[in-house]
Formats: C-alpha cells, structure tokens, sequence
C-alpha cells in the first residue's frame, strides 16, 4: 500500500475505537486510546492511537493532533516503564506498507526491551489473553492512582 490514499474505517483501530472490536485497554481520554499489542514484540508492548484522526500515517495527521498523540506516548510510557521497569523502552511509528505499517491508522508503538532479549522487531506468536488481561489491569491501576 502506497504512503497516500483513502482512509479506511472498517481498519481494526478504527472498530477499536467505535466498540465495535475488543482490545486490552490501559487508558483512554476524550483523544487517545492506548491498549496492549495482541501479537507483542516484547512483555508490555503497546499502541497508541488518536481516536478522532482519519489519518492512515505521519504524513497525513493534523499537526495539534499529532502533539497530542505523542504527549499521551509520552504519559503512557512513564507508566509502562514504571510498572515492567525494562532496560530500555523502544518508540516506533512506520508509515506504509514497506515501512512496516500494517494497520492503516496511525498509531505509535511503546516496546519495552530488556537486556536479554534483543532488539527482534518481529512478534513471536499471539500472547495469551490471560495474561494480557492481567497486565492490563496492572497498568490501568497505575493511571488511576492517585499522584
């Protein structure tokens, strides 16, 4: 898929967004949703997406949208990387299809890395729902602690 085109709301982020397919939610506001990969890179790897944009990659998003996407990137991170404590966090955006996009929404990836693992940029299978379902509700427990 080329860099330009229509964007496509039946994409999976899109039905995230609207209910309309499920997702491992950490935190959500009035702008962004972030929820855990369901084919992860690491333990704790993370999306998140802006809910009102109709932009498919970098190049398309509202500027004012794209500084409150990556301030939410930001916020969430500190939680991840509170919570798992990684060695270090990697950040990852891709725009088209060889440049790693599959979802066509744009979205930013937080991968937490540890110091055994590597740095693989592939998902080694579908992680447990289990026990992305208990992670889950560790890191929304974070959000909704008080500071």
């Amino acid at each position: 898929m080329s860099l330009y085109g229509d964007y496509d709301p039946q994409n999976i982020f899109a039905q995230i967004i609207r209910g309309d397919a499920p997702c491992f939610r950490i935190y959500e506001d009035d702008d962004v949703l972030a929820f855990l990969d369901l084919f992860p890179q690491s333990f704790g790897h993370t999306l998140v997406i802006p809910k009102r944009a109709t932009a498919r990659n970098l190049l398309e998003i509202e500027p004012d949208t794209l500084c409150t996407l990556a301030l939410a990137v930001q916020k969430v991170a500190r939680v991840v990387v509170d919570e798992l404590k990684p060695d270090g966090v990697q950040l990852m955006q891709f725009n088209g299809a060889p440049g790693g996009q599959t979802v066509f929404h744009i979205h930013m990836h937080i991968v937490p890395r540890y110091a055994d693992q590597g740095l693989g940029n592939h998902a080694q299978g579908k992680a447990d729902p289990a026990e992305l379902e208990r992670l889950a509700v560790r890191l929304r427990q974070r959000f909704d602690a008080p500071a």
